[in-house]
């Protein structure tokens, strides 16, 4: 996801250092790219698919219109050097030592995926981090960090590594997800979802031409979260709209079930 600068959050939402282990959902929204209704609707959709007592953490710079039930956190600084592409690198910050004092299991969502159904098996799969496996590339260990699970502080290393060699980590890899799998693959640490739980609408969702210009998108089974990259977003999707020339899709009309609140 990329970004544009945003209104500062108040350094008093933070959470309580003595804060008791638990689930939480964490996920982030900087700049302008994408409005608090994203995150609005990101929280009723994990309220309806997530059994038993969760906490919702967003990390963001701007905490105007989002919804009660939804912790406002400021994002932790990563000093970059100004005026370099984004990439995500934003999403190293989840790797503090100390989260503002968050404790437990994170599942952290990108703003913009659909929850299609149960994330309980998220919070119970073994495996000491957990990522999508690329889908481009199944061969390359990347992972698509559109959705991953880890324990909060437990990867320090992560973000201490990539802070002392942001240099030379710009120059081996493309992006974050590309960096934060290789590191955690060295470790021994690397492990993927099941491959039906989080298909992508580019890939999976869409018929293959030219059945495409009369059949709708759908949603692949076994799907528990569909993940929206590169050439669509929830709302492309539902009005039939793709960012890219000669790529036809008809209203994703299945969107509007899920992606609401």
């Amino acid at each position: 996801m990329s970004h544009e600068a945003g209104s500062a959050v108040p350094a008093s939402v933070a959470a309580p250092a003595n804060m008791a282990p638990t689930r939480h959902i964490l996920c982030m929204k900087w700049g302008t790219k994408y409005g608090p209704e994203y995150v609005n609707r990101l929280y009723a959709m994990v309220r309806r698919h997530l059994s038993g007592d969760f906490r919702f953490v967003c990390l963001t710079d701007d905490h105007t219109g989002i919804r009660s039930e939804v912790q406002c956190l400021p994002i932790p600084a990563l000093d970059l050097p100004p005026g370099i592409p984004e990439r995500g690198w934003t999403k190293l910050a989840t790797f503090s030592a100390d989260l503002h004092g968050l404790r437990g299991t994170a599942l952290f969502l990108d703003v913009d995926v659909v929850i299609t159904g149960s994330l309980d098996d998220f919070f119970t799969q073994p495996g000491e981090f957990l990522i999508i496996h690329d889908y481009k590339r199944p061969w390359r260990i990347t992972g698509n960090s559109s959705v991953y699970r880890f324990e909060l502080g437990a990867h320090p290393d992560v973000l201490a590594y990539f802070r002392e060699h942001f240099a030379e980590i710009r120059t081996q890899f493309r992006n974050e997800q590309a960096y934060l799998s290789d590191f955690l693959h060295k470790q021994g640490k690397l492990q993927y979802w099941p491959a039906a739980w989080c298909p992508s609408f580019k890939y999976h969702g869409i018929p293959p031409w030219p059945t495409n210009y009369w059949r709708a998108p759908f949603v692949p089974d076994g799907a528990r979260i569909v993940i929206f990259h590169g050439e669509c977003n929830p709302p492309d999707a539902l009005a039939g709209r793709r960012n890219r020339r000669f790529r036809f899709i008809r209203p994703a009309t299945w969107v509007a079930k899920h992606w609401r609140e």
